[in-house]
């Protein structure tokens, strides 16, 4: 199968008529064979009843639907989970995303080699305060701590190898570091197209100002997963023992003046008790570490890795 189009969506029967006769239009005008997996995301308007009925004209659109809204991590997640296609391309379902765009991204993938390739809304119609000062806030610090260079991780129009998209998990709000799971998964070469931003047609967002706020947690989040996931006690072992050594050391230091000068108080003096307090921080940190060693060691995916190739084994 050529390319699979996962879609997630909540409350869009409005838009789903228009843009599933679009993606239709596109993928026959380029003799693409497909399918669209449709992922309901409990909505509580009628995008069910329409999936149900596309699927019965077309057997190509698929659907997956929840019994209540999980949010757009679990929908694409479920979508890569049932994606065939050798290409697989994600959008949005508010017609924001334009499906003209689907050959182009697909043959980047083909014949450019490119493992994934983001979607780039150079020009948006979106709010510049509540929408595009954060987003270019968002795409700042994730180039800086991710060293991959895009201009918008957050966009809904990709495009994957199903390689890649069988190889990471996606949870929580992580969709919009996917470009970052799909790096720490060992592909490396992503790419970036500009790609139309169109004004909203049908409904009204669905996210709110929460979302800032979480991008942020999840980032910091898929960074410390990615660099210490399988050895957790080489991040907070470390961080234990630096700041246990510089409490120990503050009161070697503050018990000898003590000792070497009897006027001297140590009881009185602040910095006595910072020194334990990091003693104690130290020591904690460290415990942390080693249970969360012993965690991961007893993890079923303990010793689960990605691996690309084997010769000579079955």
């Amino acid at each position: 199968m050529d390319v699979s189009i996962v879609i997630p969506l909540i409350n869009e029967d409005e838009s789903l008529p228009e843009l599933c006769s679009w993606i239709e239009s596109v993928v026959t005008n380029n003799q693409l064979s497909y399918e669209v997996i449709l992922v309901d995301d409990g909505s509580t308007d009628d995008s069910w009843a329409f999936i149900e009925r596309k699927s019965r004209e077309n057997p190509n659109f698929k659907g997956i639907k929840f019994q209540r809204n999980y949010g757009k991590s679990a929908a694409l997640n479920e979508g890569f989970k049932a994606a065939h296609g050798d290409v697989v391309i994600t959008m949005d379902a508010d017609m924001q995303d334009s499906p003209d765009e689907i050959p182009e991204l697909r043959r980047m993938i083909i014949e450019d080699g490119y493992d994934m390739v983001s979607g780039w809304k150079k020009k948006r119609y979106d709010n510049t305060l509540t929408k595009n000062l954060p987003s270019k806030l968002f795409n700042a610090a994730a180039r800086f701590n991710s060293g991959i260079q895009l201009h918008d991780f957050n966009c809904g129009l990709k495009s994957y190898k199903r390689k890649v998209i069988k190889s990471i998990e996606v949870y929580g709000e992580m969709h919009r570091y996917i470009p970052i799971l799909a790096k720490w998964s060992g592909f490396r070469k992503i790419g970036e197209k500009v790609v139309e931003h169109r004004p909203r047609k049908y409904g009204v967002t669905k996210f709110g100002w929460q979302r800032f706020v979480n991008g942020f947690l999840d980032l910091a989040t898929i960074m410390f997963l990615g660099k210490f996931g399988k050895r957790p006690m080489q991040f907070f072992g470390l961080l234990g023992t630096l700041f246990f050594l510089i409490g120990l050391g503050s009161s070697v230091y503050l018990i000898a003046a003590k000792f070497m000068a009897e006027d001297f108080s140590l009881t009185n003096r602040p910095s006595f008790y910072i020194a334990l307090t990091t003693m104690i921080i130290g020591m904690q940190l460290f415990l942390t570490g080693f249970v969360a060693e012993l965690i991961a060691r007893n993890a079923p995916e303990r010793n689960s890795y990605l691996i690309e190739t084997k010769l000579g084994l079955e």
